[in-house]
């Protein structure tokens, strides 16, 4: 019965040693994606939510992004694209109806890319939503 019961915990001990921990190399993966990320430059463009305005966001994200994108050539290192879905507080309205975002790697050189192309940037705000965004511009730390 002790033998038994010893057995048991010891398998049980490498059961959880061998099945609770993530596999390495997806340990170094997101460790080299929080490297990749650290010190580029975040412009968050942000839809706030009110009623009865609207979002097209199939237009956004087939159109309005990837022109953008295309202005900032190889200083882009991605973009998203988020649907706001939720309040973080219930019983809350929605914050913003979509965020988009680019993670550039030189302020100085989106703001030459997008300098010159403002205004195409802008006339083509009444294609998917009637709502003024708000930007933040900000650094990625991790």
């Amino acid at each position: 019965m002790k033998f038994t019961v010893t057995l048991s915990l010891i398998l049980l001990t490498v059961g959880f040693t061998a099945f609770g921990q993530e596999p390495q190399s997806n340990k170094d993966e997101k460790n080299q994606m929080a490297v990749v990320e650290k010190g580029l430059i975040k412009v968050s463009i942000m839809y706030p939510f009110a009623e009865g305005k609207r979002f097209n966001m199939e237009y956004y994200e087939t159109k309005h992004m990837p022109m953008v994108a295309g202005f900032l050539g190889s200083n882009l290192v991605k973009y998203t694209i988020e649907k706001g879905v939720a309040s973080g507080i219930p019983n809350q309205p929605l914050p913003y109806m979509a965020i988009g975002t680019f993670y550039v790697k030189s302020l100085s050189d989106y703001q030459a890319a997008i300098g010159p192309n403002i205004n195409r940037i802008r006339a083509d705000f009444v294609n998917y939503t009637d709502v003024v965004p708000v930007i933040l511009v900000s650094e990625v730390v991790r």
